[in-house]
């Protein structure tokens, strides 16, 4: 990997700036109980964890042809009142703004859809992004490139110029599509051009703390 091209860094939301674990469990185990099903099963869990709202709800009520119900129950539900359980990561502020002050631009590509302005909202990162991206905004989330792609474009950059930093095999996949560096978060099993498991180590490597 050649740092010294690097011009953006283009973050994941879940798994890399918050743990939400937890409060993604929480939300579709209400989803499915709703519905008399059992809880998450770990399996369903790392699925979901990487897909649209859409592609999730699909998955986890194939069965159903018609889903206008849970698409309802989703939207009496909510998502904001799970916000509270998410956790972000340590250090994700301090490095947003090393980042800023050493010249790159800083973006999210996310499979969230809607809920990504209230949660920058709710911890205070408005103003830390040049760009952010999700599957709202785009016709093909993660792991087609088109979010990774859309932020070259908007920014004249080339893929060597970004890195990417995601935790799942969309974002892997994403990564690989749109030719651009790839850090794995925490994953250590996932292919990637670097693995990394904190914030800091992100910094050492742009040789930015």
């Amino acid at each position: 990997m050649d740092i010294s091209k690097i011009k953006a860094v283009v973050f994941d939301c879940d798994g890399v700036m918050f743990d939400t674990a937890v409060a993604n469990r929480k939300f579709y185990d209400e989803v499915l109980q709703a519905f008399g099903k059992p809880s998450l099963t770990e399996d369903q869990f790392v699925n979901v964890h990487m897909m649209t709202v859409t592609d999730a709800i699909g998955y986890l009520f194939s069965e159903m042809k018609d889903l206008t119900r849970v698409y309802e129950c989703l939207k009496h539900i909510g998502y904001p009142k799970f916000i509270q359980y998410m956790t972000m990561e340590k250090g994700l502020k301090e490095l947003l703004i090393s980042l800023k002050d050493n010249g790159y631009i800083r973006g999210i590509g996310t499979n969230r859809t809607n809920t990504m302005e209230k949660v920058l909202e709710d911890f205070h990162l408005e103003d830390y992004f040049e760009v952010v991206v999700t599957a709202q905004t785009v016709k093909h989330p993660k792991p087609d490139p088109e979010q990774l792609l859309l932020i070259m474009e908007k920014f004249n950059l080339k893929p060597v110029e970004i890195l990417f930093v995601g935790d799942s095999e969309y974002d892997q996949q994403a990564a690989v599509n749109a030719k651009v560096w790839f850090a794995a978060f925490k994953n250590p099993a996932l292919p990637a051009d670097v693995n990394v498991n904190s914030m800091d180590e992100i910094a050492k490597i742009l040789q930015i703390n």
